[in-house]
């Protein structure tokens, strides 16, 4: 039985890396990349941020797909995927605080006017400008789940006002916890910033569509750190120019990388990152040499996928 670290990435953490790394962890493991794979017929799981159906011609006795993050509609949702072949996610703490930064990063930005004291700097003129008060704003998050959580916990540290969204019922302190989609439209239009961190399910897949962006407070800013799916991008340029949102801060796109001719690129309303917000593992590789000791010894698995919901 062999783990295969194949990422696919030529930008993020080289494989030959991952691999030593869980080595650390687990010395007696066989752990190989795609430059040390040996018979394929040995590689009873991979570890990957991009799954193909390559993978599942090359490697015939797969048993498990580890995704290296947290979003894994393209592996569940992959029509060649055997029933038999199980599915992994990682819940490590790095990303998620790293997330959380992102989103408070680009409000304080906000809030700060930070943009506005640039261009005034660019042509030397002094325009002070009244920060926006931080008690007096409401700042949404859709999806509490792990990342979720420690987001709204994290802003309601620095003293907004946070408001909660998820498909079910959750409990936050210091957190307004609001469920189920008729809930969603209404919150929109109260929050000043709103921080969408969804998996991509049949549910989700477009749910900022035209009528949900027309829901928002005008002059809101939509921050997006979960799947890209999850706006209709031509109805969002559409929005920005309605002022509803005022402005869009995206780190991850329906397609990435973002094509060179999408209007998102140049949009005065839309700031881009690359899909950089949750760069960091941290701990989290010792889930996946934990996930090959359980696999091989036949235990319940860490952050299992229940592929019928998607997440």
């Amino acid at each position: 039985m062999a783990l295969l670290i194949d990422t696919g990435l030529s930008d993020w953490k080289r494989d030959s890396d991952i691999a030593s790394d869980i080595l650390r962890l687990t010395p007696d493991a066989d752990v190989r990349t795609p430059d040390t794979i040996g018979n394929v017929d040995e590689i009873t799981m991979i570890a990957v941020v991009n799954f193909t159906s390559d993978h599942l011609r090359r490697l015939q006795n797969l048993k498990l797909v580890q995704k290296l993050g947290a979003g894994v509609e393209t592996i569940v949702g992959n029509p060649d995927l055997p029933g038999h072949v199980r599915v992994a996610r990682l819940k490590p703490d790095a990303p998620a605080q790293g997330i959380a930064e992102w989103f408070l990063a680009y409000i304080l930005r906000a809030q700060r006017h930070m943009s506005f004291h640039e261009n005034a700097q660019s042509v030397a003129e002094w325009r002070p400008k009244a920060p926006t008060f931080t008690p007096d704003t409401v700042v949404g998050v859709l999806g509490l789940g792990h990342i979720g959580d420690r987001t709204a916990r994290m802003l309601n540290a620095v003293g907004f006002q946070v408001i909660g969204w998820s498909r079910s019922p959750k409990q936050i302190e210091g957190v307004t916890c609001l469920h189920g989609e008729a809930a969603l439209p209404d919150m929109l239009n109260q929050c000043d910033h709103v921080c969408a961190i969804l998996p991509s399910t049949p549910q989700t897949v477009g749910l900022f569509d035209a009528g949900m962006l027309a829901a928002m407070k005008p002059g809101s800013q939509l921050l997006n750190a979960g799947r890209g799916d999850l706006i209709d991008e031509d109805a969002l340029i559409a929005a920005l120019d309605r002022n509803t949102p005022g402005h869009a801060v995206l780190d991850v796109t329906c397609q990435e990388p973002l094509p060179q001719d999408s209007p998102l690129w140049r949009h005065p309303g839309v700031t881009i990152t690359p899909h950089v917000s949750g760069w960091h593992l941290g701990d989290a590789l010792s889930d996946v040499a934990q996930n090959f000791q359980k696999l091989n010894s036949g235990t319940s698995l860490l952050h299992e996928v229940d592929r019928t919901r998607g997440y």
